[in-house]
């Protein structure tokens, strides 16, 4: 178990011992179902208090507590589905979180567009933006009207009573306006308009608004800019024109250098800085593999000075390596050589900082560090009760497709493994599936199966995120085609290297992944044992008639991404029933509107008409991914059991089993 310990920070080492045996029995579940206590931390800016996330069973809420003895001296909670989408010290006695629904496990938080006031006081949270009647943090609009809803911009350090924010009236295709709203009184006043709809806004260090990116029907991106808040806006890229689009990052100190994210024809993005005086450009950071992944701030917590990429690990590259705040960053990238660190936030004077330390066995611990004694004390730590030093790391591999793409991704041995021959392996393809990728981080499914005695082998297909434009476009229209060939030619991959038994090797992904998992049962009969597949989308004709129903730009989306939709019928798997050989366990939940229910009863009917051995777990009060405790312990418990059937790795041990709450299979 880690501990919370001060040392200096020249001396902070990374914990690594030696591989535990090799899993028997059965898998704790229970360490994989309890809660943390906090998750996102940030410290106030005279550094009296942070700011922490909570997670319950079924809502999330924010707490503040007094840095001294870490007492709770305020908090909120919403009510049922909600969480704390982001959250901002916006004064020294004042938090503005902004609130998100989520109905599953597996669902991206859609942001409900209302901010919340809490001060370190104590007194109720205040509404800021959204219904003044709502009696919790989050509440599904109803008729009537617009409804307007907002996303915070800036907080405004030198201002002591407002902060920056966007709003738009509740819609699929919003345009947006910036305003300035006063935290105690929720007075607003309006700053600027935006040009383009769907627009997300970037300030300089000054907290004016100087950047406005969106998008119109056609989802060609486009990038405006402008001299001050007196000037007119300029269009400085339209994706539509140029054949690449360009994105906002931030803005050196004095404001005349904006940091720019821009396309490449081939590979990963590049960073470049405009001149935005001269108009001079110059390519400043390009990584051979990945595009950047997520930005640095000085100690103003303000200006950019550098980015942080994920391919083997995450490394931290600065524009100017001779300054104080980068002696911090090698400083801190010593002390931790096999970890992630990201400052999280820091003092209004800079001398305090939140680092969150992170890697593939550590969901992230977080350090108090002074920037002048070189010193870090530890406040929190995540997960606590797993020791690093006894689970599996991650190995970064690349695997090149029949076309000859390269692939990146992730292999994870079982935990404990220590034979030299090949292991039984779960093959587990990410949702999305566009820009979302795997990433080198802590994954409960991975960790549970790898302590089940599987290998688990996570690639980032065609149309993944991180590895540029180039290869996400490469996955336009390949749903069950050469997205789902990446995926057989990595699992051939790791049987020809040895890794894999060939009898055993199993398919198993959530959402899109659900989708793959019964495309590569159907595409691939012999070469999987067994299929997954959790809250799956498998009639792509249905889902492209609902895209299309709800917005313009949606079903332009669907035709460019997915395929137009008399072309789909090849690529559902629920037409596809007779090619699967392989056991179906298919989960879904009834209250799910992204991948609905009724995908996963048809892909039922369809399989049982054909002959074909299918299983099924359906709640009908979850929603997109499992959330409640009873429910979760459930899925995970016929989940190790189907794939021990099938590839004879470790069952469940859990209280549910014990007292016989586990519904059978059937």
């Amino acid at each position: 178990m880690r501990k919370n310990w001060t040392t200096m920070l020249v001396a902070l080492l990374w914990v690594a011992g030696p591989a535990s045996a090799w899993a028997q029995g059965h898998v704790d579940l229970e360490q994989y179902l309890k809660r943390d206590g906090y998750g996102r931390i940030k410290i106030s800016p005279d550094g009296r208090y942070y700011a922490a996330t909570v997670e319950l069973e079924d809502r999330g809420g924010l707490v503040i507590l007094r840095r001294s003895d870490k007492k709770v001296v305020a908090g909120t909670s919403g009510v049922k589905d909600s969480v704390v989408n982001d959250f901002w010290w916006a004064k020294d006695d004042r938090v503005v979180l902004s609130t998100a629904e989520r109905f599953g496990s597996r669902d991206e938080p859609y942001a409900t567009g209302m901010l919340f006031a809490l001060g370190v006081d104590g007194s109720r949270v205040k509404t800021l933006v959204g219904p003044k009647s709502v009696p919790g943090l989050v509440e599904v609009y109803g008729g009537g009207g617009p409804v307007e809803v907002a996303s915070l911009i800036d907080t405004l350090p030198d201002d002591p009573s407002n902060v920056l924010i966007s709003t738009w009236d509740l819609g699929l295709n919003p345009m947006t306006r910036v305003e300035k709203l006063d935290v105690y009184t929720g007075h607003r006043a309006l700053v600027a308009s935006a040009p383009v709809r769907r627009a997300d806004f970037l300030t300089d260090v000054a907290g004016h608004a100087r950047f406005a990116e969106g998008r119109r029907d056609d989802n060609f991106d486009k990038l405006y800019y402008r001299d001050s808040d007196d000037a007119e806006w300029r269009l400085i890229n339209d994706e539509a024109q140029s054949g690449h689009y360009e994105s906002a990052l931030g803005f050196s100190q004095d404001g005349v250098t904006a940091y720019l994210q821009v396309m490449q024809e081939n590979g990963p993005d590049a960073v470049v800085a405009w001149n935005t005086r001269t108009g001079e450009r110059r390519q400043v950071q390009r990584d051979a593999v990945v595009d950047p992944y997520g930005s640095v701030f000085d100690r103003d917590g303000r200006t950019l000075i550098g980015m942080q990429y994920m391919d083997e690990k995450v490394q931290t590259w600065l524009f100017d390596e001779s300054t104080e705040t980068s002696r911090i960053y090698r400083a801190l990238a010593r002390a931790f050589p096999d970890a992630a660190v990201t400052i999280t936030s820091y003092t209004r004077d800079g001398r305090l900082a939140l680092v969150q330390v992170w890697n593939d066995r550590t969901p992230g611990d977080t350090y108090l560090f002074d920037t002048r004694t070189m010193t870090a004390s530890g406040v929190f730590v995540r997960r606590e009760w797993f020791d690093p030093a006894k689970l599996p790391a991650m190995r970064a591999v690349a695997v090149k497709a029949r076309d000859g793409l390269m692939l990146h991704g992730y292999l994870t041995p079982p935990r404990g493994a220590t034979a030299t021959g090949p292991v039984p392996m779960v093959v587990m393809p990410h949702g999305g599936p566009y820009g979302i990728f795997d990433e080198l981080s802590f994954d409960e499914d991975t960790q549970m199966l790898a302590e089940a005695g599987y290998a688990v082998l996570r690639i980032n297909f065609r149309g993944s995120g991180n590895y540029g434009a180039s290869f996400r476009r490469a996955g336009a229209r390949e749903w069950g085609a050469r997205m789902q060939d990446d995926l057989t030619d990595s699992t051939r991959w790791a049987i020809e290297q040895g890794i894999a038994d060939p009898a055993r090797v199993c398919i198993y992904g959530a959402s899109y992944g659900g989708y793959a998992a019964l495309m590569g049962a159907a595409r691939e009969p012999d070469l999987y044992r067994c299929a997954i597949g959790y809250v799956g989308v498998y009639d792509l004709e249905a889902k492209h008639r609902d895209n299309s129903r709800a917005a313009r730009w949606l079903r332009n989306w669907s035709d460019d991404w997915m395929g137009e939709r008399d072309a789909l019928d090849a690529r559902s798997p629920v037409l596809l029933a007779a090619q699967i050989k392989a056991p179906v366990l298919l989960v879904a939940g009834g209250e799910d509107s992204t991948a609905p229910i009724a995908h996963s009863k048809k892909m039922e009917r369809a399989l049982r008409h054909a002959g074909k051995p299918v299983e099924t777990l359906y709640v009908s009060s979850e929603g997109h991914g499992f959330y409640t405790d009873e429910h979760r312990r459930e899925y995970y418990t016929r989940l190790l059991d189907f794939l021990a059937r099938h590839l004879g790795g470790a069952t469940a041990a859990s209280a549910a089993v014990a007292n016989g709450k586990v519904a059978p299979a059937r």
